[in-house]
């Protein structure tokens, strides 16, 4: 069961701040008002998408149909750098069936798209021209598209069509790309650098230290809804039915490959099943749109599980040096977290794993870089809080090696090295509790019954231990976020947002929130989402829509509030108040403090002769970004068995304790929480993307061999929270959908060391590494 430490909640009641209706400083809406007259925010409610899918109504991208409509069939390529010489399509465009085979020869003439935050709204996977000439940058390029009538047709074409290579030399090996030296990283633009004192120096000088290199492979995305796209040319206009994590990115991103405007493309994307950052747009997307352009038919793409692999981005190898040199106190003297992460030369999204480590903990003296070992392969991506959850894999295993260096309970370590500020930005914190998320986590699992000598804990073959590690992920509030806000005379209200449902409960959240702001009940609002031509240019990325989108809908009830006093006239119960006195209850404004001044919007609006009063609002800048230090934490806990004869590793209970602010719905972000920590327990135990080095090509594209947790490797996953709201975050809330995978696999990893006293530093942690 989920709960709530109880000091937590005596502070809720007590701080959440002004009553509903009013708003903070710099125009952030406040965290929402009164305790008591939040009657949504806080509970478990159930997604309001659920019933849609239960039923089979919620379509997703590969559901649509177009009349006229075709199957495309990708043909990849099989070397790793160089040219196509000649291209054999004869026999495919032969078969019966076959529409169009696509290649270099024939496709439309199209723009390559920028780099992500480079310019526009590009939201592509890398900058390479699509099918544009006879170049081949990674093993897996799409070489050719076939269109038929059906998709076994298409198939089977494309499994007819031979290309004869002039292969050129590629880097295919990492230690290879790392022997280059590497270059600078960039993560959002921002060089992956940070040096404060010598920190070198520092650990040379050190009277305890920890020096090691921790290895984490690449990655690939698997979500439970393979990608997908299905769309029409209409005249000029492009009709795209996508699974997308940024509807109006990904419209932008097409328009500019055929040089339109954005208008012309309309790209819907009403549910997606899963994404973790892989669903942006990719070469897939562009090689759809020119077949239909070409062929004049409908086309469908749907990917295959090894189409995934070949052609969407996953995460990134990294090698990571992780030192500290610390007091026989405990206390750190220096903090150095550097090394490479593999990436291709047409891309610039760096695997980030210093993001979390000049926050943590308050060391004398930091250096932080990662540094990009370029190699012959597909660009890799965002996946699931990139950058953290490899980064917090070094960090806190190191800190673990650490705390047994120095005989400290590995708890009493972190706490001793709790910062008053962001050591490495000079910021004060805008809400941190992680030290109660330590606390309380270990009290709830029983941290203390923990074997503090390693190996020692036995029942029959199986060895067991604890491990626990701190996790952390960054708050991201971007710009773009808008909402359009319809209140009728029937006191409903409609919220439309071009935001994104992943089955993370964003429907249900926006709307408890929209509830909420207007005194409504959850069945009277409406949202409209996952389309190009609502309001917003929002990203489901970060784990930050629901700040966005809140942020907006505060701004959004202000201009409604402020407008609907001025519709009621002199006549009104709220005659002569202004928009700080009134606040929304039970369908309608009040006078704060005196509820029977009441005037239902119906009222209102029936007076005003109006059906309905429509408002689109943004929320404001994110100051709090750039003022405070913001960040999720938590504190993993995990207990694992491991079979001392066989080297078979078994998790028996996990916990994750959380402080992300207020928790706006219990029930979907302990969804939220416990399938970040199964992604985790992926990350640890057996996801690993298998390359050829001889080729560069991905030998297990498939889930056969690409092992991702099924229930029998998953346990009862316990989730806490504090509960406790940012006074500095739009509703009080950080973000939930990232900071579950962080940590868990040092978590797992230091524990399986608390078992065993085998360390394992390099993922995935298999049987063969323990034996």
């Amino acid at each position: 069961m989920s709960t709530r430490h109880e000091a937590a909640r005596a502070t809720v009641d007590t701080a959440v701040g002004p009553a509903p209706g009013t708003w903070g400083p710099d125009g952030v809406p406040d965290p929402l008002g009164d305790q008591e007259k939040n009657r949504l925010l806080g509970t478990s409610v159930s997604r309001v998408d659920g019933p849609r899918k239960v039923r089979g109504a919620a379509r997703f991208a590969a559901e649509f149909r177009f009349d006229g409509m075709v199957y495309a069939a990708l043909v990849f390529s099989t070397i790793a750098k160089g040219r196509i010489m000649k291209l054999h399509t004869a026999e495919a465009e032969r078969e019966h069936g076959v529409v169009l085979v696509m290649t270099h020869r024939n496709a439309p003439k199209l723009r390559a798209l920028p780099l992500w935050w480079t310019e526009g709204k590009s939201v592509a996977g890398d900058n390479l021209p699509v099918m544009q000439d006879d170049r081949i940058h990674w093993n897996g390029q799409v070489i050719a598209v076939v269109l038929a009538e059906t998709p076994e047709q298409a198939g089977h074409a494309a499994s007819l069509v031979q290309a004869d290579y002039a292969a050129e030399p590629a880097v295919t090996s990492f230690d290879q790309a790392k022997a280059a030296g590497g270059e600078p990283a960039f993560h959002y633009g921002r060089l992956l650098k940070t040096e404060i004192h010598d920190a070198e120096a520092a650990l040379a000088a050190a009277p305890v230290k920890v020096d090691e290199i921790y290895r984490t492979p690449r990655q690939n995305h698997s979500a439970i809804e393979p990608h997908a796209v299905t769309l029409a040319w209409s005249g000029d206009e492009l009709i795209v039915h996508d699974s997308s994590q940024g509807v109006v990115h990904a419209a932008w991103s097409l328009a500019y490959a055929f040089g339109l405007s954005q208008e012309q493309v309309h790209l819907s994307s009403p549910h997606v099943g899963g994404g973790f950052g892989a669903k942006g747009l990719w070469s897939y997307h562009i090689l759809a749109a020119a077949a239909a352009r070409i062929s004049g038919r409908p086309v469908r793409v749907s990917l295959t599980r090894e189409g995934v692999h070949r052609v969407v981005g996953g995460r990134a190898n990294t090698e990571q040096r992780v030192a500290i040199g610390a007091r026989p106190d405990g206390r750190f003297d220096a903090l150095i977290h550097t090394g490479f992460c593999g990436m291709s030369r047409h891309h610039n999204m760096a695997e980030s794993f210093i993001s979390s480590s000049g926050s943590l903990y308050a060391a004398g003296s930091f250096k932080l870089e990662v540094r990009a070992a370029h190699l012959s392969t597909m660009a890799t991506t965002f996946m699931r809080a990139p950058g953290e959850a490899v980064g917090s894999f070094g960090l806190e295993c190191a800190v673990d090696e650490l705390a047994e260096r120095l005989g400290m309970d590995p708890i009493e370590l972190r706490i001793r090295n709790e910062p008053d500020k962001d050591p490495a930005s000079g910021r004060p914190f805008s809400s941190r509790h992680l030290v109660e998320t330590f606390r309380a986590g270990a009290e709830r699992f029983g941290w203390s019954r923990r074997g503090v000598t390693p190996g020692t804990r036995r029942e029959g073959e199986w060895l067991s231990g604890m491990g626990m590690a701190t996790a952390s992920h960054g708050y991201v509030r971007l710009p773009g976020g808008a909402v359009r806000v319809t209140l009728t005379g029937h006191g409903t209200l409609a919220v439309d947002v071009a935001a994104h449902e992943m089955g993370m409960g964003t429907e249900t959240t926006i709307a408890m929130v929209a509830a909420e702001r207007f005194g409504l009940g959850l069945d009277q609002v409406k949202v409209r989402y996952g389309d190009s031509t609502l309001p917003g240019e929002i990203l489901a990325g970060g784990a930050q829509q629901t700040a966005v989108v809140g942020a907006a809908i505060g701004a959004a009830q202000r201009d409604v509030v402020e407008e609907l006093i001025k519709m009621a006239g002199h006549g009104s119960p709220l005659a002569g108040l202004t928009i700080e006195e009134v606040g929304c209850a039970d369908g309608g404004l009040c006078k704060l403090g005196e509820p029977d001044r009441f005037d239902s919007y119906t009222s209102i609006l029936a007076r005003s002769g109006r059906d309905e009063l429509s408002v689109e609002a943004s929320g404001a800048p994110s100051q709090e970004m750039t003022t405070w230090s913001m960040r999720s934490y938590g504190a993993m806990f995990c207990e694992a068995r491991v079979n001392a004869v066989t080297g078979e590793i078994r998790i028996s209970r996990f916990l994750g304790s959380f402080d992300c602010g207020r928790i706006m719905n219990a029930k979907t972000a302990a969804s939220q929480f416990r399938g970040g920590i199964i992604m985790g327990l992926g990350l640890a135990l057996m996801e690993e993307t298998l390359f050829d080095e001889r080729n560069g090509r991905i030998m297990n594209p498939n889930l056969s061999e690409y092992h991702i947790p099924v229930h029998r490797d998953v346990p009862e996953i316990d989730v806490i929270w504090t509960d406790i709201p940012d006074p500095h975050a739009p509703m009080g809330a950080h973000g939930v959908g990232e900071i579950g995978i962080t940590g868990v696999g040092a978590a797992v990893a230091n524990a399986i060391y608390n078992a065993t006293g085998k360390r394992v530093r390099d993922l995935p942690i298999t049987l063969d590494k323990l034996l």
